[in-house]
């Protein structure tokens, strides 16, 4: 009996949006910031909901990821993300253990035997292998992040059609320009940006 479904699917009538909030709060405080973002610095998740939505022309599930094994729930945040419309998951275990990931990673290979497409927010390489197995089954499969910070071997998808989509310069998640240092397309220079 096969029971690898998920190479007969197609393109689903849902966009899967799993957000690893850990990932790029942590990318964002110490690769880019220098520190702990201000709450104003963080990414507006409704623009990423909607920006995934407007560019594959469907609805989008939002699963929102948190770590809770210290028992505490931030019932605000919880809140605030119920009204964006995603779904927070809040994993608990052992002290060391890397709940999200993990709880990523079975979500992912869930996935599989279901129709719909994926998008990733996470730069973690521990997701290389299940993005792997998503891709060329006949879904749109995405990451988003920061996109000098992701782990190179996603950049090796592509050809396999894994689209990487930038947090900041595709999605426009933030409310001001972030102090990052990127490789610029000669054709996209605007020396008055700089001067």
């Amino acid at each position: 009996m096969d029971t690898d479904r998920g190479s007969d699917t197609t393109t689903g009538t849902a966009t899967y949006l799993l957000v690893d909030g850990e990932n790029i709060d942590a990318t964002l405080g110490s690769s880019v910031l220098g520190r702990r973002p201000n709450p104003d610095e963080r990414p507006r998740w409704e623009r990423l909901r909607d920006y995934v939505a407007e560019t594959w022309d469907q609805p989008v599930k939002g699963l929102f990821f948190l770590n809770a094994s210290s028992g505490y729930l931030p019932a605000a945040f919880l809140q605030a993300l119920t009204a964006l419309q995603y779904r927070p998951i809040p994993l608990a275990g052992p002290p060391g253990e890397k709940v999200v990931d993990v709880g990523i990673q079975r979500t992912l290979d869930a996935l599989r035997s279901r129709p719909g497409d994926v998008v990733l927010a996470s730069h973690d390489g521990d997701f290389v292998p299940h993005i792997t197995n998503l891709c060329g089954t006949g879904r749109r499969v995405g990451v988003v992040g920061f996109r000098e910070f992701f782990n190179l071997r996603f950049t090796e998808l592509v050809p396999e059609g894994l689209q990487i989509f930038d947090l900041e310069l595709d999605v426009r998640a933030f409310n001001g320009v972030l102090p990052r240092v990127r490789i610029i397309e000669l054709d996209d220079f605007d020396p008055a940006d700089y001067l």
